[in-house]
C-alpha cells in the first residue's frame, strides 16, 4: 500500500476538455406513496458527513444489498456479456436490484472495490485521480497493456449503467450509476498519466455504517474470478450464515450451468474456501449447503 500513497493523488475537480459523461444521477420513487420517505431520505443525505465510513487499509468495503445480489455474476469470461435492460437481478434476503447496462463480472466488483477504497478518502462527488500503473498493481493483476485496457473498459462499463436498489432501510427505490464521469485520455485521444473518476454523492446512502461488509483485501484479490470470489463475499456479509439452497446459489452467481454442472463446480470452491482459512467447514444435505465461517 505504500507504492499507493506514492501514486495515487486525490485533487479537487479539474478542468478538463474531454469527459466521457453517463446519464444524470437521480433518485426516483415508483409512485405517489414513496415521495414521503424519499423527501425523509434527502433530507437524511443533505446532514451526513460527505464521506464514506472508514476502514483499514488492508480491507474493503461493499454495501450488503449488492454482495448479497446477482449483480456481478461469475459466468465464465468466454462467453459474450449481454446488456440487460431493466431486468430484475436475483437477491438473498430483503430487497430488490434492476439493472441497465452491460453484464457486470466478477472482475468489475474487484475494480469497484478498489475505487470506492480510494473514493472515502475525499467527499463523495469530488475527483478520484490516480496513476492506471498503481491501480492495476493495486488489483494484483500483471502490469500488460492488455490489463491497462482492459481496467479502462471495465471502468468505461461501469460508467454506463443504471441501479435502482429497494430495501426495508432505504425505504424507496434508489436510482444510481456505479461510476458518474470516467477520464482516461485528452480531446486529442491521448492516455493520461492520470485518470480521473467520479462517483456519485448519493452511494453514500449505500455506504451505511450498519449496513457495510468489510473484506480483507488481500484475500479476496487472491481469489480467482468465479464461484469462490462469488460466495466469499456473500458469505462474508453474514456473521453466522445460514443453510441455503444450491439452486439459490446458483441465481446469486448468475450462472447458466446446470444444476448438476453447478454442484460439482460449487464445491470445488467450497473447498478452496476451506483451504485459504476462510471457511472452519462446509457440507451439502440434500440440496442445502450449511457452512461455518472461521473468522
Amino acid at each position: 500500500m505504500r507504492d499507493l500513497a506514492l501514486t495515487e493523488r486525490l485533487l479537487p475537480v479539474p478542468e478538463v476538455p474531454t469527459v466521457e459523461r453517463s446519464p444524470p444521477t437521480l433518485f426516483a420513487g415508483e409512485d405517489a406513496d414513496l415521495f414521503e420517505p424519499l423527501g425523509k431520505i434527502l433530507a437524511t443525505l443533505a446532514t451526513r458527513p460527505r464521506y464514506l465510513p472508514e476502514w483499514p487499509d488492508g480491507q474493503r468495503a461493499m454495501p450488503n444489498e449488492l454482495l448479497r445480489s446477482a449483480l456481478f455474476t461469475c459466468r465464465n469470461r468466454n462467453h459474450p456479456r449481454r446488456f440487460m435492460k431493466d431486468e430484475e437481478i436475483a437477491v438473498i434476503g430483503d430487497g430488490q436490484v434492476i439493472y441497465r447496462g452491460e453484464e457486470l463480472r466478477q472482475d468489475d466488483e474487484l475494480v469497484w472495490m478498489h475505487l470506492m477504497h480510494l473514493s472515502k478518502r475525499l467527499p463523495l462527488g469530488e475527483c478520484v485521480e490516480f496513476t492506471p500503473y498503481a491501480f492495476i498493481k493495486a488489483l494484483g493483476w500483471s502490469l500488460s497493456g492488455q490489463n491497462y485496457e482492459r481496467l479502462r473498459t471495465t471502468l468505461s462499463r461501469m460508467q454506463a449503467t443504471a441501479l435502482r436498489i429497494q430495501s426495508k432501510r432505504l425505504h424507496c427505490f434508489i436510482s444510481v450509476s456505479l461510476i458518474q464521469k470516467f477520464i482516461s485520455r485528452n480531446d486529442r485521444d491521448e492516455n493520461l498519466a492520470h485518470w480521473q473518476v467520479w462517483v456519485g454523492k448519493e452511494l453514500r446512502l449505500l455506504f451505511d455504517e450498519e449496513f457495510l461488509t468489510r473484506v480483507v483485501w488481500e484475500t479476496r484479490r487472491s481469489l480467482p474470478d468465479g464461484i469462490a470470489s462469488k460466495l466469499f463475499g456473500y458469505w462474508a456479509s453474514h456473521r453466522k450464515p445460514f443453510p441455503v439452497k444450491i439452486e439459490t446459489l446458483l441465481k446469486l452467481c448468475g450462472s447458466e450451468m446446470s444444476v448438476k454442472h453447478f454442484k460439482a463446480e460449487l464445491k470445488q470452491a467450497l473447498d478452496h474456501l476451506k483451504e485459504i482459512g476462510f471457511l472452519e467447514s462446509w457440507e451439502v444435505q440434500e440440496d442445502l449447503v450449511l457452512v461455518t465461517r472461521r473468522y
